[in-house]
């Protein structure tokens, strides 16, 4: 997905800036509080708005939780990646998915699709919550 340049709100950059000290993938709701609780006045609304404009301009990692709510962390330059998701805790760790991006294009190729792209998944219980698990 090609990048697309965002103009620059001070909305934008409270959200945005708030995302980046986040540290792992949050809900629109939980962005919502941090910035509330810092003093920062942003709509809710504010913020899922600017959380899709992230999202279309390729700035932003989404993965959904058990409950289907979406969740984002940021993109970093390299491009999309994919995560392992502890259903527990909800810490997340990229994972290499090389092969998934190389049978990506090799079905566009074979298909002649252009521009495909893929949503991956992985959750299971981190080594930290493998204990309360048993």
């Amino acid at each position: 997905m090609p990048e697309t340049r965002l103009r620059r709100t001070r909305q934008r950059a409270a959200v945005f800036g708030a995302l980046q000290r986040s540290g792992d993938f949050v809900s629109a709701q939980q962005l919502h509080a941090q910035l509330a609780t810092a003093g920062v006045a942003v709509g809710l609304t504010t913020v899922y708005r600017t959380l899709r404009e992230l999202e279309r301009a390729g700035r932003v990692d989404v993965v959904r939780d058990e409950s289907g709510e979406r969740l984002y962390r940021p993109r970093p330059d390299a491009g999309h990646r994919h995560y392992l998701i502890c259903r527990s805790c909800g810490l997340s760790r990229a994972v290499d998915t090389d092969v998934v991006e190389r049978w990506a294009g090799r079905l566009a190729a074979a298909t002649g699709f252009a521009d495909i792209e893929h949503t991956l998944e992985l959750s299971g219980v981190c080594a930290r919550c493998l204990p309360d698990q048993r």
